[in-house]
């Protein structure tokens, strides 16, 4: 790659910047596959996390080492298998010390937004990297204009380059960017990895519930169980056979649920205890984990908990999307906001804010023509993006096999 003089002066005057406080990282490198997945911007955070989820469930465990743009919040809680890391300055210095530490195998930088020192110390390194949802807008920043030849030189540090638009791909080529390596394929959406169930274990419940209302709380706080078990009440007088499948947030309080359900002489079945949902059972305790692939399926209805009250921040609304469940969420749903406006701008998620709400829309999605349209709508906005997954995890797979020599 030809020389950059505009590159060279920005590293030059990096070099001049006052010391941060931010500090080489310490301890092992976590072995096996590790993906280092750059956030822009904290929509595509999301995105990001469900393409190492899709990627471990290609290859095995996957980690994800997640760093955030600047001004982007972090996130209050990420699955085990992400490591959030701080960006270094920029300067070499710095940035060889954060390539040298975590290694990684490849690098997805979303948005652009680029970090010339670090992207020139990855390619140094020889990291392959992919520029995922390039957006016109990260390319209006004055340096591209008063360092004209440094574009080329850092987009020609990406392997592939995904672009949001066509009006963005003509950015980039005149940028410097190389045609050949330059796709157009709209965002990188964030979605959902369906989740597994024991077919035949769904098969028997369902023929147990067949023509009876179900409907799903899924991580349901302590100090929501009230809210929700008067919904189910109250949702009941207009469907008197109507099951409530309620799943606590924390397994832990699963013996205080049971107490809580049986002391308001509600017919409860404790799934922790093998009991197995009857005709008469109002209420099905699944209070263990690793059966929501499971109640996803067979809940036409779901309420996304943890959103009621302020504090806890949402759940996951692509879980139940991908599985065919209309959404319900709370007015608390913070760490998902970006997620919950798509799906309730398409028709596919309806707020919730107390136990007549709840109630009501409980009992007009238990028709199952009013379910169905919008359990559709769900599954159409988890489902958008896929194409641009899969390719980038196509591309990302080529990339792993030859590091790895298969």
């Amino acid at each position: 790659m030809a020389r950059s003089v505009s590159l060279a002066a920005y590293l030059a005057l990096a070099r001049r910047a006052p010391p941060s406080d931010w500090r080489a990282p310490e301890g092992l490198r976590p072995p096996g596959t590790l993906i280092w997945g750059h956030a822009a911007e904290a929509s595509r955070i999301t995105a990001l996390v469900h393409v190492a989820e899709r990627l471990s469930g290609l290859r095995g465990e996957v980690r994800l080492l997640l760093t955030l743009g600047e001004g982007v919040r972090r996130p209050e809680r990420l699955g085990p298998g992400v490591i959030l890391a701080d960006l270094p300055p920029e300067n070499m210095t710095a940035a060889e010390a954060f390539m040298a530490h975590w290694a990684p195998d490849v690098g997805l930088w979303t948005s652009g937004h680029l970090r010339p020192a670090l992207l020139t110390c990855a390619g140094r390194h020889g990291l392959p990297m992919f520029l995922v949802g390039a957006t016109e807008e990260a390319f209006e920043d004055a340096r591209w204009r008063w360092l004209p030849d440094m574009g080329r030189a850092l987009l020609g540090q990406f392997d592939r380059i995904f672009a949001h638009s066509a009006n963005a791909a003509r950015r980039l080529q005149r940028l410097g960017a190389l045609p050949a390596r330059i796709e157009v394929t709209g965002p990188l959406q964030e979605g959902g990895v369906a989740l597994p169930c024991d077919e035949a274990l769904r098969a028997e419940i369902a023929t147990t519930l067949a023509g009876r209302p179900v409907w799903l709380a899924a991580m349901v706080r302590l100090p929501e169980l009230p809210t929700v078990i008067e919904a189910h009440r109250l949702a009941a007088r207009a469907a008197h056979r109507l099951l409530l499948i309620l799943v606590p947030d924390d397994e832990d309080d699963g013996p205080e649920f049971a107490r809580i359900c049986e002391a308001e002489s509600w017919t409860t079945a404790i799934w922790s205890n093998g009991d197995m949902p009857q005709e008469n059972t109002q209420i099905l305790l699944a209070d263990t984990r690793g059966e929501m692939g499971l109640w996803y399926r067979l809940a036409p209805v779901t309420f996304m908990a943890s959103s009621l009250q302020p504090g806890f921040g949402g759940s996951d609304p692509f879980e139940p999307a991908g599985l065919g469940s209309a959404v319900l969420y709370g007015p608390h749903s913070g760490r998902f906001l970006p997620a919950y406006k798509r799906f309730a701008a398409a028709g596919a998620a309806r707020i919730v804010r107390d136990a007549d709400t709840l109630s009501a829309a409980v009992n007009r999605l238990t028709a199952p023509d009013h379910a169905a349209a919008m359990a559709c709508a769900a599954w159409t906005v988890a489902t958008e993006g896929a194409e641009v997954t899969d390719r980038l995890l196509e591309l990302v797979q080529d990339e792993l096999d030859r590091r790895t020599g298969h």
